[in-house]
Formats: structure tokens, sequence, C-alpha cells
């Protein structure tokens, strides 16, 4: 069955990979992906929750967007974060849209006699402006394992991975690494989500949602 969808991503951020069929002279920007994220969610059986490219909501009041924005969360079951390079400015995280669309999704709400219950989360990883994914993920070869950049993100996404109330872990070379789906939200690669299907890892979102009295789940902004 197909899931409703919002993605939560910084709208302006260039500091990403070009993409092809950005028209020359055009700076790619995370909207871009966005646009390729909803044309695969047409050709499948999801609901795009998010924003199209048309609607823009930048130039209403802070209150009136964040009712637009809060009545699109809460009618979608999976939330798509989109990691960029550029994606966090220097205000505070209460002030920024990402955080607060997280905490959105993550809070059960009712409104009317209706509930929105915690949305499954989903982490994709955009390639930065030369291709390389090594600003948030890096891999070590010899251990058979990656290393992701939590501390350059905001809290509520930081905190919300390797939050697995009781991890498993092996240990090479004087590190811990866990195993298993260990955070609540799950980091993908954007050219592995296009190459194997975005189903894929939608699913894998999904079946760590049904499984999320295992986590130590934080929604609340600091």
């Amino acid at each position: 069955m197909g899931k409703k969808i919002f993605i939560s991503y910084k709208y302006g951020d260039s500091l990403v990979m070009r993409l092809p069929d950005v028209p020359s002279g055009e700076k790619t920007t995370a909207r871009h992906y966005v646009d390729e994220i909803q044309e695969m969610i047409k050709e499948g059986d999801h609901i795009n929750k998010g924003e199209n490219d048309g609607e823009d909501i930048s130039t209403l009041a802070d209150s009136t967007i964040g009712s637009k924005l809060g009545d699109k969360i809460f009618d979608s079951t999976v939330t798509i974060v989109l990691i960029s390079k550029g994606m966090k400015t220097n205000e505070p995280e209460h002030e920024q849209w990402i955080p607060w669309e997280v905490s959105y999704s993550l809070h059960e709400q009712s409104r009317q006699g209706q509930n929105s219950k915690t949305n499954a989360i989903l982490a994709l990883v955009l390639p930065d402006e030369d291709g390389s994914y090594e600003y948030f993920i890096t891999y070590d070869q010899g251990c058979g394992s990656r290393t992701l950049n939590t501390p350059s993100l905001f809290n509520i996404l930081k905190e919300n991975m390797f939050n697995i109330k009781n991890p498993e872990t092996r240990h090479c070379n004087g590190k811990t690494i866990y195993l298993g789906y260990s955070s609540y939200i799950y980091s993908v690669k954007w050219e592995d989500f296009v190459n194997n299907g975005m189903n894929e890892y939608i699913d894998i979102a999904i079946n760590i949602y049904k499984k999320r009295d295992e986590y130590e789940i934080r929604k609340k902004l600091r």
C-alpha cells in the first residue's frame, strides 16, 4: 500500500551535485532533488504531501507557514529529510524549518477527533557540489563499516540516530561498530535511493517505525 510522504529540506541549498536536467546557467539546489523525488512518487503508488515547486509559501507569515506545513505533516506517514551540506544556518535550531518539521513528524497529534501517529523518518543524503558524500558519510574498508558525521546535523536528527535501546555491536581497530538498524532515522545515499528504488528504503523506514518502542525517540526541540 502506498504511503503519504512529506519531504523536509533546505530549499535554496546549492551545495549539492548538479543534476543533468537542470537548465544551463541555473544552479542546482535541494529543491531540484525534491522535484526528482516527487516524480518517483508520481510513478509509484505513494502520495506526495509536500509542497509542489510552484507552491511558494516562503512569503507567508511564519504562523501561516507553520499551519500549512502542519496540515501536510499531520496527514503523512513518512517524512524524508534531505541531508545536504548547507542545510543548516547560524540561526537557533528552533527558528529553522527542518528541525520543526522533524519534531512535528515525530509527535503524535490529535485534531477534531482525528489522530496522527509518529511518522517513519528516512534521512536521504545528497551528494555535495563535488559529488561526494564524505561531509556526512565515510567508509572504513578494513572494518567494513561506515561512519556518520552526526555532529554536523540538527540536534533532533543527531539524537535520533544510534538511539536503539539495546544495541548490538562489534569492535574493530579500537572502534565500536553498531550492527543492524541502530538508528530510528536511517540514512541512505542519493545514488542508492535512485539505483535501488525508493520503495526499498521507504520499507526500511516503515519496518523501523513498527519497532519504534525499541528506540529512545527524542521528539522535542531544545
